[in-house]
């Protein structure tokens, strides 16, 4: 099983104390986005979890359980987003420069392939141009050369609430014009930089920029890391997506910063009265079970049990 913490929300910014009771308990439950009565039990046994991958936009907090998380015996890697926008877009999103710090401290502990850089969403609008855009690309490309391998773009989706939450910002649609200029620029100062670029679940193919359709859950790199082929096959996330299957233990409506172009939160106030419902000694991530209501079960094994093949080469070491 890959466990995946969490496109849904940031966990490692937001609820790492959390999250390391689960893994000491051996066990998560996360109800069911399209019905919150339904829970899963989800087993966290190391035996179980080939790799987890961690997103966030600061993994400070964290930090202080990644030993113990390795004692415990449990392989990872980060998805790291670090974008370009301001309080006008990112309310509460920590100062940029100490994220980027941030980031190569943790690189630096980790190992610079198990930190996946990532520049998502662009968003067009009268503040933050195309031109902007390549400026602060390769600003932030020549501050973390050589603390990680990979860095994965996409363009903003507008989905009901992200439109809603950031129309007033004179955003632009980005046309396959557009998305070609900034690919071309982007591949480029990549190259320079010593990063391999992809694109995450865009339909637009951007092969002839040196840029491919990438697998942010990547059975590849989680080979390197574990040291075992995995059998498993793609996940059913959107068409364009190349994710491996894995398991989300997040919850939509729980992120605290307040990004308006969040697919994730219908609007800030929301995620906010949620948090205050978090409680760190849950098996949920937001309240706790009503056993009036809620009706929990196992989820099927599966899902849950290892994709571990066969042991082939030696796993990715600290410094790589």
């Amino acid at each position: 099983m890959i466990l995946s913490v969490s496109r849904r929300t940031d966990i490692p910014t937001f609820y790492a104390e959390w999250f390391m009771e689960r893994l000491r308990q051996k066990y998560v439950l996360v109800r069911n986005p399209f019905n919150i009565h339904s829970i899963s039990r989800i087993p966290l046994s190391p035996e179980n979890v080939d790799a987890i991958v961690f997103w966030t936009k600061n993994s400070k907090p964290i930090h202080r359980y990644l030993d113990e998380i390795d004692e415990l015996g449990y392989k990872y890697y980060f998805q790291y987003t670090i974008t370009p926008y301001k309080k006008d877009l990112e309310e509460k999103v920590q100062d940029k420069k100490e994220i980027v710090e941030t980031f190569k401290k943790l690189s630096e502990k980790i190992g610079s392939e198990k930190v996946v850089l990532r520049y998502d969403p662009v968003i067009i609008t009268s503040s933050y141009s195309i031109e902007y855009h390549i400026k602060a690309f390769e600003k932030l490309c020549r501050h973390l050369k050589g603390y990680t391998h990979k860095v994965i773009i996409s363009f903003i989706d507008y989905y009901n609430n992200t439109y809603k939450n950031i129309k007033s910002h004179n955003v632009y649609n980005i046309s396959h014009i557009d998305m070609e200029i900034i690919a071309e620029n982007f591949s480029s100062i990549a190259k320079d930089n010593g990063l391999i670029i992809e694109s995450c679940a865009e339909q637009i193919d951007l092969g002839r920029f040196g840029i491919n359709h990438g697998k942010c859950i990547d059975d590849e790199l989680i080979e390197k890391i574990t040291g075992y082929k995995l059998s498993v096959g793609r996940d059913n996330q959107r068409n364009a997506c190349g994710c491996i299957k894995c398991i989300d233990i997040g919850e939509y409506n729980t992120c605290m910063h307040k990004c308006l172009y969040c697919y994730a939160n219908i609007n800030k106030d929301t995620a906010f009265k949620n948090y205050k419902l978090h409680d760190k000694n849950s098996p949920l991530l937001i309240g706790h079970v009503d056993e009036i209501k809620d009706k929990i079960t196992d989820r099927n094994i599966k899902d849950t049990k290892s994709y571990k093949k066969e042991a082939k080469f030696e796993p990715v070491k600290k410094s790589l």
